[in-house]
């Protein structure tokens, strides 16, 4: 059986990398793209729907692909938990399912992973993430489940001190992010976690999108043809093998990268 795929956004950067890998991949097809002026009836008829808008239409994308019972694979950035608690009641009254992933790179969603494992040994977390100038949002989606998940891992919020202060950043989850927008860069995200006497620095960079994105797009279309229910995070489907601390448990003192992409980690 072909799964049918409406993709929105499919003329853009990333949706044009989304439909390259669902027309090489066996078993799915692009049965319609819409753009900025579709209308969104016409995703009716798929089996799939797979957003990468904008963060202004994506809620609508959403919303549509729910009522049309049709399960929907969200790529778009700008949804925080707040945002997705918005439409969770309307995805489980469908009964249908709806999967919100961040970043398509793995090494990206193993970064993220290795901070929220280590936030709990270190008092301090913040986030500094880099992407093109052409962005539209900030912070990143990445860097806001980065933060989130560093949050739900520690029993207590991280240590922010002055973070009233504008040039503090954005607090997301209790942790400061600061965002950059430049040319000469496409994505790169650093979690700073630091304590008495050390720091812990996990750095991700994407230097080819398509590269880095494929093997990830591939195991979220197969994942979200199945789901149900809101799934948030590539990571829900592939063993990435590290155990994340429960959030209540005590705090202890601290006693071949994929194609397309780099990772490095730093400790001083």
């Amino acid at each position: 059986m072909t799964t049918r795929v409406a993709l929105v956004g499919g003329n853009g950067k990333l949706g044009g990398i989304i439909r390259g890998v669902v027309e090489e991949l066996d078993g799915f097809t692009v049965a319609a793209v819409l753009g900025s002026g579709s209308d969104l009836n016409e995703m009716d008829g798929a089996d799939l729907v797979v957003d990468a808008s904008t963060p202004a239409v994506s809620m609508e994308v959403v919303r549509a692909a729910v009522e049309l019972g049709i399960p929907v694979l969200v790529g778009t950035s700008g949804w925080s938990a707040e945002r997705i608690a918005l439409v969770r009641p309307l995805v489980e009254a469908a009964g249908t399912g709806a999967v919100f992933v961040p970043n398509f790179s793995l090494g990206s969603v193993l970064g993220t992973a290795l901070a929220a494992a280590a936030a709990p040994f270190f008092p301090s977390a913040e986030i500094v993430e880099a992407h093109r100038d052409t962005k539209i949002d900030s912070p990143s989606g990445t860097a806001v489940r980065t933060a989130e998940l560093i949050a739900a891992a520690r029993a207590t919020p991280v240590a922010a001190p002055f973070a009233d202060q504008r040039a503090r950043g954005q607090q997301v989850a209790s942790v400061p992010v600061h965002s950059l927008r430049r040319p000469g860069v496409i994505a790169r995200q650093e979690a700073i976690l630091s304590g008495p006497g050390e720091s812990l620095t996990l750095v991700h960079d994407t230097v080819d999108p398509a590269a880095a994105y494929a093997p990830g797009i591939r195991i979220a279309l197969a994942g979200a043809v199945a789901a149900k229910g809101v799934v948030v995070g590539l990571e829900n489907f592939i063993d990435i093998g590290i155990g994340t601390p429960r959030a209540g448990r005590p705090e202890a003192p601290v006693a071949d990268p994929a194609a397309g992409q780099a990772a490095e980690v730093t400790s001083a």
